[in-house]
């Protein structure tokens, strides 16, 4: 008999679950709090259920849990994680130490199904959509090599690994639940930023749905012939279509979004370029992350110069716009903005 996936379960499934089996409905919520709260992925280590029970849960069913592959560490210390999933597809995730603060950087989908021209992610098909169990999972992880590596708590996650996180909606919504219900990690959404690369109408859903999380629009060019050039689904997401879904965005949940910008060199650094954003800015309110640029392998685009980063940013300031500059982390590894891409692994069922 095929074993059931347990985490597919509610709380009140569990308790239907113990129930039928001549349990106290009690055990369903300490079964909840191994899973989400403290995120178990082992029956045999649950260690307030009877053996008998536990191995009753061992037969029946299963916990499809996402697993460390391997991992690489930079030279500033950021730790890049190859994660396996039951099906043995492999995604990245990132864990960016900073003095203040541990930032997990996970993804939403195996690959992706956009083609940005600067991403390497952008380069791979995309394969499936990760479910909120495996995102989740990749928190977990993350959360307990800050711990064993820096000694020190998880405090801020940012979906800005692999995929889209709009077009795995649901899925990214429900792992966001878990992470932050007082049932599951407990952390806070507004140590959440979900990053897109812009798609209107589930960013407009995202403010009905009055989420708590921080979001983040990789705009890159406030221009749509550029935008159009380096990210096709600017085509079917105008600059417009943003500007008004972002504006709904922040009237429905009074967050401001974060524009990310990627400086790169000849492209989209110079004044008019800063013009151009500054004018998208007054659409938006905002602030804006300007973010050195990454080498990708088989990408034409170059990293600005500091001069022209720097009369880009005052141009900005002197404008009034709030204006971060975001040094990358992890380049020597491979794990810096735009670079995940799963260099020398499969990511693939045959994975052995």
């Amino acid at each position: 008999m095929e074993k059931k996936d347990i985490r597919a379960l509610s709380e009140e499934g569990l308790i239907d679950l113990f129930k039928a089996i001549g349990e106290p409905a009690f055990r369903a919520k300490q079964v909840y709090n191994w899973l989400w709260s403290k995120g178990l992925t082992d029956f045999a280590q649950m260690s307030n259920l009877s053996k008998p029970l536990r191995e009753y849960l061992e037969q029946h069913y299963t916990i499809q849990a996402v697993s460390l592959h391997e991992y690489q560490v930079s030279k500033d210390r950021t730790i890049k994680c190859a994660m396996r999933l039951h099906d043995n597809y492999v995604v990245e995730s990132v864990l960016i130490p900073h003095q203040t603060r541990m930032t997990a950087c996970i993804s939403s989908q195996v690959g992706c199904s956009l083609t940005c021209a600067f991403c390497a992610t952008g380069k791979l098909k995309r394969m499936r959509n990760l479910n909120a169990d495996e995102i989740f999972d990749q928190v977990v992880l993350i959360k307990n090599t800050a711990a064993e590596k820096y000694q020190a708590p998880l405090t801020n996650i940012v979906y800005m690994g692999m995929g889209e996180p709009l077009l795995n909606y649901k899925e990214v919504l429900g792992s966001v639940e878990k992470i932050t219900s007082s049932k599951g990690l407990g952390m806070s959404p507004k140590r959440i930023t979900v990053s897109t690369a812009g798609v209107s109408k589930m960013i407009t859903k995202l403010g009905d749905d009055q989420v708590k999380f921080h979001l983040a629009l990789s705009l890159h060019a406030a221009n749509d012939e550029k935008r159009n050039s380096i990210m096709p689904i600017n085509e079917s997401n105008s600059l417009q279509s943003l500007s008004e879904a972002l504006t709904y965005f922040t009237e429905k949940t009074g967050t401001r979004p974060t524009l990310e910008y990627i400086a790169f060199r000849d492209f989209n650094d110079s004044l008019k370029d800063a013009e151009e954003l500054y004018q998208f800015c007054r659409k938006v309110k905002s602030k804006v992350n300007v973010i050195e640029y990454n080498s990708v392998e088989g990408s034409a685009f170059q990293q600005t110069s500091k001069e022209r980063l720097s009369a880009f940013t005052q141009y900005l300031e002197n404008k009034g716009v709030i204006v971060n500059v975001r040094h990358s982390r992890g380049k020597d590894i491979d794990a810096a903005c735009g670079q995940l891409a799963n260099k020398n692994k499969l990511i693939s069922p045959e994975l052995k």
